[in-house]
């Protein structure tokens, strides 16, 4: 299915989006939970500013929603995958600083196979800011939030450590499920209880890919160390209390208990809730780059949500899951 099919039905079936992504979440994901997706979706909207806030705060539902629909397409698409993540090792010693920023120049040096076997992210990701920049030019709502939407799924996966790295789910270093743990399991125990107000304001980029390469480097500086504190943690349990035997794909799994998932959050920290806020700056500014490249179109500001400001108070004081605000905490879209 191409683009513009998939923006044609994406608007009229949001709450089946929401059934398959809950069947998804039954049999698995392999980026961020969609729980974090949706969040960063939503906060990253709390950054911009006018007219772009009201523009994409009405039009909140779609884009919390269908942060996950990437993770989706995989099901379908086989050649989405790769778009999702980046193997630097493949690439070569020190890739994350060595690699070209434009796709042309990547296929040059490595061939466009290479690249769409061991993960072609960061170029994927400028294309779709390239189809968002086109969509607000040519003013076609449908096709802004479908790229939007897109935009913020692709961004916050490049934040995830393991998305960087060829060991991404810890299976050469006898840590498999790590993957899962670190950007699921980790943040949805953990969520009420992280900083998710940031005084970020968005930012033109006038190269995007080099912002966007800065932040991929940091999300690989961080997986020796998150490799690290797990093995630490280890210590203080047996292989009993670290795992337990689930269901997954029809099939027993060993995955790890929920008490092996808090003591390796509290040896993490705050870094996975940095990596959600990183994401969602990036993602503000992207936006909002592809509006001001775009010419600045006026965009309809018709029907402002009234509940904007509130909105942005709760966000302002981390009382957005106190408050009843966050979206994705709900069970399901609102009509």
């Amino acid at each position: 299915m191409n683009d513009q099919n998939q923006i044609a039905q994406s608007k009229s079936h949001l709450k089946l989006l929401y059934v398959a992504a809950a069947l998804f979440l039954v049999i698995g994901a392999s980026s961020w939970g969609f729980l974090v997706h949706r969040t960063i979706n939503q906060i990253a909207i709390y950054n911009l500013p006018e007219p772009l806030q009201s523009y994409f705060h009405k039009e909140m539902q779609y884009l919390v929603y269908n942060a996950p629909r990437p993770d989706i397409r995989r099901n379908k698409d086989k050649t989405e995958d790769t778009k999702h993540f980046i193997d630097l090792e493949m690439y070569g010693p020190n890739a994350a600083n060595n690699m070209p920023l434009d796709w042309a120049s990547a296929v040059k040096k490595y061939s466009e196979d290479t690249l769409k076997k061991y993960g072609w992210a960061p170029y994927n990701i400028m294309v779709q800011l390239d189809k968002l920049t086109q969509a607000f030019k040519d003013k076609n709502k449908d096709s802004i939030l479908f790229y939007a939407a897109d935009l913020g799924h692709y961004l916050a996966d490049v934040h995830v450590p393991l998305h960087t790295t060829v060991n991404y789910d810890g299976q050469l270093t006898g840590q498999k499920g790590l993957h899962h743990m670190w950007e699921t399991f980790v943040p949805e125990l953990k969520l009420d209880q992280y900083q998710l107000y940031n005084a970020h304001k968005a930012t033109y980029l006038k190269n995007p890919a080099e912002a966007l390469w800065a932040d991929i480097r940091k999300a690989a500086s961080l997986v020796p160390e998150m490799l690290a504190i797990e093995k630490e943690v280890s210590i203080q349990f047996t292989p009993d209390t670290k795992y337990k035997n689930q269901m997954r794909y029809g099939k027993e799994v060993k995955a790890y208990t929920k008490e092996f998932a808090d003591a390796y959050a509290k040896g993490l920290g705050v870094t996975v809730n940095q990596q959600l806020i990183a994401s969602a700056n990036l993602l503000t500014d992207f936006w909002y780059t592809a509006w001001v490249n775009a010419g600045k179109p006026e965009l309809s500001t018709r029907d402002i949500s009234p509940t904007l400001n509130a909105e942005l108070n709760s966000f302002k004081n981390n009382q957005l899951i106190k408050d009843g605000y966050l979206i994705s905490k709900k069970e399901k879209p609102e009509d």
